[in-house]
């Protein structure tokens, strides 16, 4: 999607952030870019065996991250979501002890990397099924429903590939139906792992499809952190006063490789990456709010350097911890018994 008129023309809409919450979006962003980059370089280390790539997805996630209501939404994410796991309140170290699979970890070492969880921030375990965890999402709304509350809501998120497959119509459909408070947003970065967008779908227009379900659809420009702020809140005060789901539809790009171990090279040109990095929400959110005075060059500078040197500490600290025991192999995987079928 091409950048938004505000942003054509130099206008900018604050949607009522203030300063501090700007800078706090822009620290979201740079905290996921400063972190990926981290795992792929772990990974070329030999230190972690895998890590995912959400670059060009900042502006998305920190924006839908800024309208999320710590300690009453849920939050149902998928795989390529550092940056909205960060906003609401994961730190670096507790991802880099998912990268390490270290004991200390949220699943103490089990889970995949990048797939963290925490009931206190009201985030879901993420999965590596396309779609799957849409009806996750919706289940947990209509459980909001069926107990008659008001005031919070689930956003689940993934990306347009997901649109594929049956979990995410049979999930939207039923959210329709009964009216539930959720929000489904689709970061669109044009690529289903190699599948680009149009041997995916013959209407590229993923909000589009909302109508034939029953309930509002929007687009943004996934590029702004501000229009995405703007257009999640739009839909979380929707469906936190009983008005039901939308579809918000992040037109954004992925600009690395799916995750460290694909190639993009073998089905996308070096140009057009090259071509779509003149939108790269990091520079661009960057010199705004520079040249509007929200932030100096120096107080920028700064910040760069927290972020770097708290994700090398971070790092350190991870790495430094033990791994898990082959003993307790069995131990928080199950709620209540622990041994495995026989």
């Amino acid at each position: 999607m091409k950048q938004s008129a505000e942003r054509r023309a130099g206008s900018f809409e604050r949607h009522g952030l203030t300063d501090e919450q700007l800078v706090a979006i822009f620290r979201t962003m740079l905290m996921q870019r400063t972190l990926e980059n981290r795992g792929f370089q772990l990974n070329r280390q030999g230190k972690i065996p895998f890590a995912s790539a959400s670059e060009g997805h900042e502006a998305v996630q920190a924006g839908a991250a800024m309208a999320f209501a710590r300690g009453k939404d849920i939050l149902v994410p998928y795989y390529r979501d550092l940056g909205l796991a960060l906003g609401i309140g994961v730190t670096p170290y507790e991802v880099l002890l998912s990268l390490f699979a270290r004991a200390a970890d949220h699943s103490a070492g089990r889970q995949f990397p990048h797939h963290y969880a925490s009931r206190n921030l009201g985030l879901h375990t993420i999965s590596s099924v396309i779609a799957a965890q849409l009806p996750h999402a919706v289940g947990a709304a209509y459980a909001m429903t069926y107990r008659g509350e008001r005031g919070r809501a689930v956003l689940t998120t993934f990306g347009d590939g997901a649109t594929s497959e049956g979990e995410w119509h049979e999930s939207l459909n039923f959210a329709a139906v009964h009216k539930l408070p959720v929000v489904f947003l689709c970061e669109n970065n044009e690529w289903a792992i190699s599948t680009p967008l149009a041997k995916q779908m013959g209407q590229p227009d993923v909000h589009k499809r909302a109508a034939g379900y029953g309930m509002p659809g929007s687009v943004v420009d996934g590029m702004d952190p501000v229009a995405c702020y703007a257009a999640v809140r739009e839909a979380f005060e929707r469906a936190r006063s009983g008005g039901g789901p939308t579809l918000v539809e992040a037109k954004c790009y992925r600009f690395l490789a799916h995750t460290t171990d694909d190639d993009d090279r073998t089905y996308r040109s070096r140009e057009e990456v090259e071509r779509r990095r003149k939108e790269d929400p990091l520079p661009c959110f960057e010199r705004l709010l520079v040249e509007r005075t929200i932030v100096s060059a120096e107080a920028m500078a700064a910040l760069k350097r927290s972020v770097l040197e708290e994700v090398n500490d971070a790092t350190d600290r991870a790495e430094a911890m033990a791994y898990p025991l082959a003993d307790d192999l069995y131990e928080r995987v199950y709620a209540e018994a622990w041994r495995p079928w026989l």
